[in-house]
């Protein structure tokens, strides 16, 4: 078992322990465990400074999840637009392709919540209508690798799906979408990354989003991505009492463009239910952008 996987093992994740390590009465630490169960691992947990803190809000249970049950599931519509198991098709030239529903910490933001934390392991004879749809729409240059969380699959695993996506010839691109180099760097490995050189391009978009999630471990696990060639871009999720200040998100951008990663998109946090509660104003946005212009690069 690899140290990765050790930390995965080892994660805050029953009621018994948010009870114990948050302080969480026990009525609400049920009900939350119902609605959208943990996944806090050792390394994640060690960067939380103090109750509430940015790290804090990020992977601990919040009652106010609760209150939030009339927004809706889906807010992306990815089911309504997905004509074969495990992928998304929304826009002609790309796909989205999901291979796993678990993820190295479940984030309480989490807009995929109805699937995360799926213990249904997924294998190559379940994609196999994902990998013929691919195959089959030839308009397709760009497939994004998501889930869960792709770099949740071992190394065998993963090389497998890249590899058959790779036979098919009108696929130009590939990304992994994972937040791995920011809540659990120590998957990045020598061994991942001479791996995913072998099917470049490949690209990988990860979700920093507070200063204090750089870290030496994060910095090592970005540095080795960028010497494989992997080119890494950080999209940021805008949420209230985590990021929501001009000059937090300038030291971010700052800091990400020292690791090599390239600060890409900064979302608004999705009307998903259970996450009203780190929804920000479109002005809130558009000022730490007015802010930000012309007083960094990036």
């Amino acid at each position: 078992m690899e140290l990765w996987q050790q930390m995965i093992r080892d994660s805050i994740h029953t009621v018994d322990q948010l009870v114990e390590k948050f302080n969480i009465d026990r009525k609400v630490a049920e009900d939350l465990d119902e609605f959208f169960q943990a996944r806090i691992n050792p390394y994640y947990f060690s960067l939380i400074r103090y109750p509430g803190d940015p790290i804090w809000l990020q992977c601990v249970p919040n009652k106010a999840e609760l209150e939030d049950f009339d927004a809706d599931e889906d807010p992306l519509m990815e089911d309504a637009m997905s004509p074969v198991p495990n992928i998304t098709h929304r826009y002609p030239d790309r796909a989205l392709f999901l291979v796993t529903s678990q993820c190295g910490l479940y984030c309480r933001f989490c807009t995929r919540k109805r699937k995360v934390g799926d213990y249904e392991k997924i294998s190559m004879k379940g994609l196999e209508s994902a990998f013929e749809y691919l195959e089959q729409h030839t308009e397709i240059r760009d497939v994004i690798l998501s889930g869960g969380d792709p770099l949740m699959l071992t190394d065998t695993m993963l090389e497998k799906i890249l590899k058959r996506i790779r036979e098919i010839p009108h696929i130009e691109i590939i990304r992994l979408g994972t937040k791995m180099p920011c809540v659990l760097p120590h998957r990045i490995t020598e061994n991942l990354c001479e791996m995913i050189k072998k099917y470049h391009p490949v690209y990988v978009n990860t979700h920093f989003n507070h200063p204090w999630e750089i870290t030496p471990e994060s910095s090592k696990a970005c540095e080795m991505l960028a010497n494989a060639g992997i080119p890494v871009g950080n999209q940021m999720v805008l949420m209230k009492g985590v990021n929501d200040d001009p000059a937090v998100v300038k030291e971010l951008m700052q800091k990400l463009l020292r690791i090599r990663v390239r600060p890409y998109y900064m979302y608004m946090a999705d009307e998903t239910k259970g996450a009203n509660h780190f929804r920000t104003s479109i002005e809130t946005g558009l000022n730490i952008i007015e802010n930000l212009r012309g007083h960094t690069s990036g």
